[in-house]
């Protein structure tokens, strides 16, 4: 029975990467439509957040189910309790990438963002899908010398979040209102995004260490 519920705690983590892999597509592939107003390519990213979806329902139910009857010991019960809350974060930077690529549906032809905010956009997005790729390599590996890493990409995102709104509040800023509204919401998508892998980076952080470090809450 013990080997049996290694091998589950083991199916888990395998299933937390498998959801990582694919926030990090769904990133680029939402960045990619919201750059070039490809209608099609943000509704592959709109259909594929289902999948995840559907494997943070399988990983909870299975986390759920070893909780109630395996008993675990102290870290296996870390474990997997870290692995409910990491699934939630991965599903929502799902649909924060979903979010991203619905935007450049709802503009399309046009892009989301005028040519000025562009290299902007760019910036964050390479940013995130570094700090996406990243977490892969962190939950494959549980190396914490990672996190730091994370972190910085997370802070390079705030300072170009910033620097949206810096730009939106300029006196020469002559967009529409829908247009304004647009940019700032997919500025949020970005910003939040990192944010929630670095939810992720700390609670595996948590599993390595048994050390808990705060975090500014992401949602």
């Amino acid at each position: 029975m013990r080997k049996l519920f290694q091998e589950d705690l083991h199916h888990l983590g395998g299933q937390l990467t498998d959801m990582a892999v694919l926030v990090a597509e769904a990133m680029e592939k939402g960045y990619r439509s919201f750059e070039t107003a490809d209608v099609q390519l943000a509704e592959q990213v709109i259909v594929a957040d289902q999948r995840i979806d559907a494997m943070q329902a399988e990983l909870d139910e299975k986390a759920i189910e070893l909780l109630a009857l395996q008993g675990p010991v102290a870290s296996d019960l870390r474990l997997i309790v870290g692995a409910l809350r990491m699934s939630t974060s991965l599903e929502r930077m799902g649909d924060l990438a979903r979010h991203i690529a619905q935007l450049a549906r709802l503009r399309y032809p046009d892009t989301v963002a005028p040519a000025q905010l562009m290299p902007v956009y760019q910036q964050m997005a390479q940013k995130d899908i570094a700090l996406a790729r990243k977490i892969v390599e962190l939950l494959e590996t549980r190396e914490v010398a990672l996190i730091s890493e994370l972190d910085a990409y997370n802070e390079q995102v705030n300072d170009l979040h910033a620097g949206v709104f810096t730009t939106i509040a300029r006196s020469d800023w002559d967009s529409s209102a829908a247009t304004t509204a647009d940019v700032t919401l997919a500025s949020r998508y970005f910003e939040r995004f990192a944010d929630h892998g670095v939810s992720v980076a700390k609670k595996v952080q948590y599993l390595v260490t048994g050390e808990w470090e705060a975090e500014t809450s992401a949602s």
